[in-house]
């Protein structure tokens, strides 16, 4: 009798562990979100609406762009998950080389795939496309690229320049314990792409080849002593490195974003309202300021997309008018709310598969469209209706497969050897004066605050568009 008590025990305490432990593994409903924003981005670059019925289409296109709806959900993710990563690990040099391993070798790899299976004159790719390969190169190092008035290595990469600066803020903020001032920035950035969409200019720092070297060289120059500052782990160079990486990003965001000023505003805004979420769930903040910031913010783009993407002003947004802004832009809330509301629930495996290889699909999905194209000689819109079934499952076949073997070979290597690459650094250059920041719920009742919360759930995915992160995106 004694002995089936002690394995009753056991079992029941092995239980309580594993269930204690999944709040720390993958989350399916982010996975799930980071697959649909991939899959709809990878579509939306197909021209998948020339598959379609004319009617049905041309309705999409004039009421939403899968584009930009797959970019917001990514920014929504990202920033949800992100800041509860730097936060999880309390220290920024283990952020810093997580990122590291989890963004760069995987773009390398994928430009480096680009350029090996293109047809000869296409312009998927842009590096070694100028005569100035070395200051793209260097621009494209910093994932800045897209707020330096420089070509992205690949057209996607946009928005992981947009992630980038949002992980300086972050980390700006974290250093000097201003973290948790998740709902003031996402209402600060949307109120300015209101009051100012139009009126503050992009490209202000770029207006020639020259005045891009120098804007290049000097972000490269910033970047790299910032880096130094936070890889020493000492406390007072930590903070310099962090606050320095804030500030260029946010100057680089306001004085030369590419995109319409309102349009990168209301990027900011998103991924600030998605730590405002997190920051709710987890009882940090008051529920009642959450749903005031986010549906404010909610507001801001719908009304920023109808005062300012309109007149022209679309073309630069590459979307069809202020309807299809304000279309994409709610149905990426919409979707997010939907998996939030969904997230104690079991998601589908192929949904979450979807999302554990979303940043290769996100990176190899135009390159093999265009290879795909040239080599099968398929005509952009076939002409009969099983042309184009088999087109499209042709397409989504080949980069399902190419997305899944680049996860596996390429992506959870690196991340297995960047957790190994940070746990020899910590042993041989250890943490001096640890930065130590505040962790007590901001804006919580006191009943919250004294509730056990939930442990801060891993990052999900490889990327932040994506994604854009980031996708992302």
């Amino acid at each position: 009798m004694k002995t089936i008590r002690q394995l009753s025990a056991r079992r029941a305490g092995g239980s309580t562990k594993a269930q204690a432990g999944r709040p720390a593994s993958r989350l399916g409903w982010l996975d799930a979100l980071r697959g649909v924003a991939a899959l709809v981005v990878a579509l939306h670059h197909f021209d998948v609406l020339k598959m379609l019925p004319d009617r049905m289409a041309a309705f999409i296109w004039w009421h939403a762009d899968l584009g930009l709806y797959g970019v917001m959900l990514f920014f929504l993710v990202s920033g949800y998950i992100i800041p509860a990563s730097l936060e999880r690990r309390g220290d920024m040099r283990q952020f810093w080389i997580g990122r590291f391993f989890r963004l760069w070798p995987p773009i390398v790899f994928g430009i480096v795939v680009a350029l090996a299976i293109i047809p000869k004159g296409d312009g998927s790719v842009a590096l070694f496309a100028t005569d100035h390969d070395l200051v793209y190169l260097a621009a494209n190092s910093t994932m800045l690229q897209d707020f330096m008035g420089v070509w992205n290595g690949l057209g996607v990469m946009w928005t992981l320049s947009y992630e980038m600066v949002f992980y300086y803020m972050v980390t700006a903020l974290f250093a000097i314990g201003q973290h948790r001032r998740s709902g003031p920035l996402a209402v600060g950035f949307a109120a300015v792409a209101l009051l100012f969409g139009t009126s503050i200019a992009s490209h202000t720092l770029t207006h020639d080849v020259a005045s891009t070297r120098n804007l290049v060289w000097g972000s490269v120059l910033i970047v790299v002593f910032a880096f130094a500052c936070i890889l020493s782990g000492r406390q007072n160079l930590v903070r310099t490195g962090a606050i320095t990486l804030g500030l260029l990003g946010f100057v680089l965001m306001y004085n030369n974003s590419r995109a319409p000023m309102y349009q990168t505003l209301m990027i900011f805004a998103t991924m600030f309202a998605g730590t405002v979420l997190y920051r709710a769930e987890h009882r940090q903040i008051d529920r009642l300021q959450a749903v005031l910031c986010c549906g404010f913010v909610i507001a801001a783009g719908v009304a920023v997309a109808w005062m300012y993407n309109r007149d022209g002003m679309e073309q630069n947004t590459w979307t069809a008018g202020w309807r299809a802004w304000a279309g994409s832009y709610l149905a990426a809330w919409i979707t997010f709310g939907i998996g939030m509301a969904l997230r104690k629930r079991r998601f589908p495996k192929p949904l979450t598969w979807l999302g554990a290889i979303s940043f290769s699909l996100y990176l190899l999905h135009v390159p093999l469209v265009h290879t795909l194209q040239h080599l099968l000689e398929v005509p952009k819109v076939p002409p009969t209706t099983g042309g184009k079934v088999i087109w499209t499952v042709e397409y989504l076949a080949v980069i399902m497969l190419a997305s899944w073997l680049m996860y596996r070979l390429v992506e959870l290597p690196v991340q297995k050897l960047g957790k190994k690459v940070s746990k020899a650094v910590d042993r041989r250059w250890p943490v001096v004066d640890p930065l130590v920041v505040a962790a007590a719920p901001v804006g919580a009742t006191a009943a919250a605050s004294d509730r056990t919360e939930p442990p801060v759930p891993v990052e999900v995915g490889a990327g932040g568009a994506g994604g854009p992160g980031h996708r992302g995106h």
